[in-house]
């Protein structure tokens, strides 16, 4: 899997910005329908924090891109739910501001994870191929 920088400049907005923008989006629509919907959706995307962050060399670089893409969740949840201007069916943070907050808060954590997670591959593929040595003839 490329690392994020990588990428063309194109997939890489529409994977920081636009990705979890309708993520956050599709559960704040659902956020109106079903309460279990809403939460399954919510807690895969600790899987989706996680793989984001797997998407850069380090830990830290992993949790600044948290901060992007947990804002952008949680901010999408509640724009829109407030355009579907159903009930929540899930209990939503009082005030409702506290939940993109919380979002990216925990995003942090999940980015700085899932960089520590790559960092450690690329360190073992790195270890591996140290290993190997010249070859003699």
């Amino acid at each position: 899997m490329p690392l994020l920088s990588e990428r063309p400049a194109g997939e890489q907005i529409f994977i920081v910005l636009v990705l979890p923008s309708i993520f956050g989006a599709i559960c704040g629509v659902l956020l109106g329908i079903s309460a279990g919907v809403y939460t399954v959706l919510t807690l895969l995307g600790i899987l989706g924090g996680i793989a984001a962050g797997y998407d850069h060399q380090t830990a830290s670089e992993g949790a600044l891109r948290g901060i992007a893409g947990g804002a952008l969740f949680g901010t999408f949840i509640l724009l829109s739910h407030a355009i579907t201007g159903e009930d929540a069916k899930a209990k939503l943070p009082e005030p409702h501001i506290l939940l993109p907050i919380a979002t990216t808060i925990i995003s942090v954590g999940l980015g700085a994870i899932g960089g520590a997670l790559r960092a450690r591959q690329l360190g073992n593929e790195q270890a591996r191929s140290s290993r190997v040595g010249t070859i003699r003839r």
